[in-house]
């Protein structure tokens, strides 16, 4: 019930199924035993056992309905065989064994529609809310946690809760109450087999209990190893150029059949944790059904106080528990490791992030004055990474940000688009704090450069229209001419449509940082942040994507950190940055007069 409590958000949408499964469970628990019960007064009729009674029973109350039903069956065979024969009574007989088969087997079948529903719809959903966090959560929270653990819960432990869902209703409702309806069926042919019974019950299940007792811990370290290897093949597959380059193939691969010798030797012990279950459970059984076998046969045998339909009936109720009894402790083992898996998921759902909207939060859709970002301190771990940092961007300025590497300057345009919020201080937008802003409304306000072009296994076309979707062809193609993009784009085979392979591998890194600024370009944002844009491009690359840039920047304010002089060089102002602080600001002009920290940085080709 703690599972199902757990999950219990992502159920109820589905309740009407589970509500149908259960029904359909009840019944498929009753007929279950009827049927087998129904094998009695058929083996009376194969060896002349049964009570003959010529008179019909006459209802006198539940307290005598054990009779009333017993000399009921009596009377129809009883007068049945009289009127067409015994074999007539042993036909008709049958004809019910089916039909309560059947009826079984129907109910059975249509308590495993029902849960597909809900299953199928709690793994679907699952999975929907989990990449939703995934991408609401501020990217700190990825630095902290592998991608591949990330791949592995969304992909494997949702798995493993959808599976382990059907154990948990077999658990509660189809195979208790199987036993349950058994077992009163059971004390109705004899209260003191039932009992003799009942003394090897709790024996079976402490055995059964202990097997499964550290099975969760167990699951959790099979789960954890996957994430392990997962995030190694992520990482493979991310560097590979790098680890070809470096001759480290060997390097991984020990490191990837390390994880996968841990996951072996973990899958090993839990697996045969849960195959100990079936055997052990099934021998427990055995056992007691010999002892029942040897006791009961005595009662119909010695005592004569019970007969041989009835034993046989017995028999084959006691077996039925049998089946349910297993199929509990396979059930049993299958909710703890959906446990395991269930809070892996959840840990992910239920984190909390301290970047989400406040409850007022504003929604901003123009740029009209100025950013003003007033005396900020920022950490990522425990040093200070800006300490005391002030700087004004009056609308339709270019403001650039120069510095050796670490000293803080992509930092700014972290926090710029609250991928990280301040220590200390704050930055506003037109006066308005933007953790006072919806992030989707401030990051409409702002267009994104970065050195890595990021893009997607797509068409150019879509990769594009992540800038605006609902931009059209014609929208897409000027956007490319600004970009300085156009002149490549109309030579590829499909244009537009054109697929550029995983992350743009298909092109050159020029060409992909032209379609990035195209991407940037078709937004029309107001703000402009541009992250190192062309520090990673050769000089052919640079100088067409410098046009590009100039291009965008036109009419618009922005924010540029770069290397090179070329991009920064027509700054309306330029800040140097010195380990988290400003150490000059001005024009190209007059820092290189101050003969300071730029001119430095300008000479010794740290800018170029």
């Amino acid at each position: 019930m703690e599972y199902l409590k757990k999950l219990s958000r992502f159920i109820i949408p589905y309740k009407r199924y589970g509500i149908l499964n259960i029904i359909c469970n009840v019944f498929y628990a009753l007929f279950s035993t009827l049927a087998m019960v129904s094998l009695m007064p058929m083996i009376n009729v194969l060896f002349g056992e049964g009570k003959k009674i010529t008179t019909k029973p006459i209802y006198s109350g539940l307290s005598e309905i054990k009779s009333y039903v017993g000399d009921s069956i009596n009377y129809i065979i009883t007068s049945t065989t009289e009127a067409h024969g015994a074999q007539r009574a042993l036909l008709y007989m049958i004809v019910v064994i089916i039909s309560l088969f059947l009826l079984k087997n129907l109910f059975n079948y249509l308590a495993l529609y029902f849960i597909t529903f809900l299953r199928n719809g709690v793994l679907k959903d699952l999975r929907n809310a989990i990449y939703k966090k995934v991408t609401s959560l501020p990217i700190a929270f990825y630095s902290e946690k592998k991608k591949g653990d990330i791949i592995a819960r969304i992909s494997g432990d949702v798995d493993e809760v959808k599976n382990s869902l059907l154990a948990v209703l077999e658990l509660i409702v189809k195979e208790p109450l199987t036993i349950l309806f058994a077992i009163v069926a059971m004390f109705l042919i004899s209260v003191k087999l039932t009992i003799f019974v009942f003394i090897f019950i709790p024996v079976a299940g402490l055995i059964i209990s202990r097997i499964g007792k550290s099975l969760k811990k167990k699951s959790t370290r099979v789960q954890k190893e996957q994430g392990v290897f997962l995030s190694t093949l992520e990482e493979t597959l991310g560097g590979l150029k790098v680890i070809k380059g470096f001759n480290a193939e060997e390097k991984f691969n020990s490191k990837f059949q390390e994880s996968t010798n841990r996951f072996f030797n973990f899958s090993n012990k839990l697996m045969n944790r849960q195959n100990l279950a079936s055997p052990a459970s099934e021998f427990l059984g055995i056992v007691t059904i010999a002892a029942l076998l040897w006791y009961g046969g005595s009662m119909v045998l010695v005592e004569k106080t019970l007969s041989g339909g009835a034993f046989i009936g017995y028999m084959a109720l006691a077996y039925q528990i049998l089946t349910p009894a297993k199929a509990i402790s396979k059930a049993s083992y299958k909710v703890k490791a959906g446990n395991a898996a269930a809070d892996r998921v959840l840990e992910v759902l239920d984190t909390t992030s301290a970047l989400d909207d406040k409850e007022a939060a504003v929604e901003k859709s123009d740029f009209n004055s100025s950013i003003a970002i007033e005396n900020i301190n920022f950490k990522y771990e425990e040093d200070l990474v800006l300490k005391g940092f002030s700087m004004n961007i009056s609308k339709g300025e270019t403001v650039a940000l120069v510095g050796q590497s670490g000293s803080g300057k992509s930092t700014i345009a972290n926090l710029l688009t609250r991928f990280y919020d301040v220590s200390e201080g704050a930055i506003s937008i037109d006066g308005i704090n933007i953790q006072d802003m919806t992030k989707r409304s401030l990051r409409g306000l702002l267009g994104l450069v970065t050195q890595d072009s990021i893009l997607f296994n797509d068409t150019i076309k879509n990769n594009i229209l992540l800038g605006r979707q609902n931009a059209s062809d014609e929208d897409v193609i000027e956007a490319l001419k600004i970009a300085n993009a156009w002149e490549f784009v109309k030579e590829l085979p499909s244009g537009i449509e054109t697929n550029i392979g995983d992350s743009g591998n298909k092109l050159s890194g020029g060409q992909k940082q032209r379609l990035s600024i195209a991407r940037a370009v078709i937004k029309n944002p107001p703000i402009m942040i541009l992250d190192e844009a062309t520090s990673a491009l050769d000089t052919e690359s640079e100088r067409l994507v410098q046009v590009a840039l100039e291009n965008m920047m036109k009419n618009r304010t922005s924010v540029v950190i770069a290397h090179r002089l070329s991009t920064i060089k027509n700054a309306d102002k330029i800040i140097v940055m010195h380990k988290g602080e400003i150490v000059e600001q001005g024009k190209h002009d007059e820092l290189i007069a101050k003969n300071g920290v730029y001119k430095n940085l300008v000479e010794m080709q740290t800018i170029q």
